[in-house]
């Protein structure tokens, strides 16, 4: 399934190595616009591989070589927020190479952790790059891995400059954001499948050559190291674990009580129409059982 939705995408528009094709209509509504910019040292901290880390005038740098990758965390968790950062990806080849942006409980919760990912999977030099995104609910993501991607192609070329990426969760849905565009939405259906305990900022660049480019057909090659992430206008909005039960949940459209506008709808089914390249829900060969949302 997953290789007939991209042969559709490319006979419908091609894409080069770079990535660029038509763009989404507009959303109408653009909620980093509305959350003012920290820097670094504002809302975050190096949570591992310091020496593979540099921050230059609120902008950060990671990389992975031989030695080691690179991660940051926020310094509180939250229960609920919008969540966003430009990121710039490197070009060349980045086989087996993720750069993520992510939320996590799982230093609190190991073996039995939620996590809510936006993940750029590294590729080959003749190929765009793809974000996955996936939800983990209690443990779905540790030993039997159970997840929830829904993977794309971009509307144009993330080595080139910065794009915006975000993540907005609350107690009722995620939807996640590339460039205030809505790419998916991941409504709150049941307490079982859905993320509900607090949850801390990260994100990281590190080597899954075991299944990140083309189920681990191709791995990170260390003779193109350093692979590098930048990262730079980071956006937190929410209500961190500690706060009051009065704190509102924030919201990424026109309306206070959430949801998708029209607008957003229309655009973020354009993209998943155009750009998806996967979606766990369609994938024959997964046991549905086991994700009941489907």
């Amino acid at each position: 399934m997953a290789l007939l939705l991209s042969l559709v995408l490319v006979l419908m528009f091609p894409l080069g190595n770079n990535g660029q094709g038509p763009r989404p209509p507009s959303p109408g509504y653009y909620p980093s616009s509305r959350i003012g910019s920290i820097g670094f040292n504002q809302g975050f901290r190096n949570l591992w591989g310091p020496q593979h880390q540099k921050l230059d005038q609120g902008a950060l740098t990671i990389w992975l070589d031989r030695s080691s990758g690179s991660g940051f965390k926020s310094l509180n968790p939250y229960s609920s927020g919008y969540f966003g950062a430009a990121i710039k990806l490197q070009t060349g080849y980045t086989a087996g190479v993720i750069t993520s942006f992510y939320l996590s409980n799982n230093e609190e919760h190991p073996g039995n952790h939620d996590e809510i990912d936006i993940e750029f999977l590294g590729t080959t030099q003749d190929k765009p790059y793809v974000l996955q995104t996936n939800v983990y609910i209690r443990g779905s993501g540790d030993g039997n891995i159970i997840g929830r991607e829904m993977k794309f192609h971009l509307w144009f070329d993330p080595t080139t400059d910065f794009h915006n990426y975000a993540i907005l969760w609350n107690p009722s849905e995620i939807i996640f954001f590339v460039d205030d565009v809505p790419i998916r939405r991941y409504p709150r259906k049941s307490d079982a499948t859905f993320p509900l305990r607090p949850m801390s900022v990260y994100g990281s660049i590190w080597d899954a050559s075991s299944w990140a480019t083309e189920n681990g057909r191709y791995k990170a090659d260390y003779n193109y190291q350093p692979f590098v992430g930048k990262y730079t206008n980071f956006k937190i909005s929410g209500c961190n674990a500690y706060s009051s039960a009065s704190c509102r949940p924030a919201s990424g459209s026109p309306s206070p009580s959430g949801g998708l506008s029209r607008q957003q709808y229309e655009a973020m089914e354009w993209v998943q129409r155009n750009y998806k390249v996967y979606d766990y829900c369609r994938d024959s060969q997964r046991d549905h059982r086991l994700t009941p949302e489907c």
